[in-house]
């Protein structure tokens, strides 16, 4: 029997940098492209962290910008990478300006979703993962209208409680107010995890008693690993498969998955329970391979 496709359309965003918003979007791909699940990654953060991540290279005219702009069809700037099942959008500097061009626009808000209507009609991928800005601008917002579901990423420390609270509010009023009628919160990670201090643990544990079932099971240590990978121009879930970071990520592609399925027929492994993991010692690390001259750098 054919099994039909349904194409979900997920925004990862914090509109605080530095929780692992980017590690996530790339991580999840290559964590769903070994489910044989088809993803594009679209890279909406001027810095361009999810494309060197990806092991692509910035061009110039080669992003959503021009598709924004109406210069360019969508189809033309994806970009296959050196990975079966996941493509991307590249990022290029020329975003950090397309808030003056859409803040002259009345469908600033929708302005994004517009872009990549033509992709999620087509149906060529089970998930198109967005790599929001980290910031409450323009194409902050736009980007999270275009998604079907959002997944937040939040470090385990107490600064990031606050800003939870920020970027929610912003996803309840896109939903209340019209913007994005049928958005709504998929889920919070939990990222940068370190079993050494009691804080994560509380700050895990006070997420969990307020949001309840949202809090993804898999948490994220910090690992060593998933800092080098980057550099390499590779997802820590190719770069190192067995380290505690790439097997965590795993661990929340599945929970993801059987979240947010795209197969009517083909129903997603279920997810694992998973433990806080404890860090993992640094001095323990095994020397790392050189990395190639003009490797991207997270």
């Amino acid at each position: 029997m054919a099994i039909s496709r349904k194409t979900v359309v997920v925004a990862i965003a914090n509109q605080k940098g530095g929780v692992g918003k980017t590690t996530t979007a790339v991580n999840l791909a290559a964590a769903l492209s070994k489910m044989k699940r088809a993803a594009l990654v679209v890279d909406l953060d001027p810095q361009a962290n999810a494309t060197s991540g990806l092991g692509l290279q910035r061009r110039q005219g080669v992003s959503l910008y021009r598709v924004l702009t109406g210069e360019a069809d969508v189809a033309d700037m994806i970009s296959a990478t050196k990975w079966e099942n996941i493509n991307a959008i590249p990022s290029e500097v020329d975003l950090a300006g397309v808030e003056i061009e859409l803040a002259r626009r009345d469908d600033r808000i929708a302005a994004v979703r517009n872009a990549l209507a033509r992709v999620k009609e087509s149906g060529a991928f089970d998930y198109v993962i967005i790599d929001c800005p980290p910031s409450l601008g323009i194409l902050m917002t736009a980007s999270l209208a275009a998604a079907d579901t959002v997944v937040v990423p939040m470090q385990s420390e107490y600064y990031a409680l606050e800003g939870l609270t920020v970027i929610t509010s912003l996803i309840d009023r896109l939903a209340v107010t019209g913007a994005a009628p049928g958005l709504a919160l998929g889920g919070i990670l939990m990222t940068m995890f370190d079993g050494r201090t009691r804080l994560s643990a509380d700050v895990v544990s006070e997420v969990s008693g307020h949001f309840g079932d949202l809090v993804f099971k898999s948490v994220i240590p910090r690992n060593v690993r998933i800092s080098e990978a980057p550099s390499f121009g590779q997802p820590a879930v190719f770069y190192d498969p067995s380290c505690r970071g790439a097997e965590a990520y795993r661990a929340f592609a599945r929970e993801f998955a059987a979240r947010f399925p795209t197969r009517g027929q083909a129903a997603a492994p279920a997810a694992e329970p998973a433990q806080e993991p404890a860090a993992e010692p640094e001095q323990q690390e095994p020397e790392p391979q050189e990395a190639p001259a003009g490797a991207g750098q997270e």
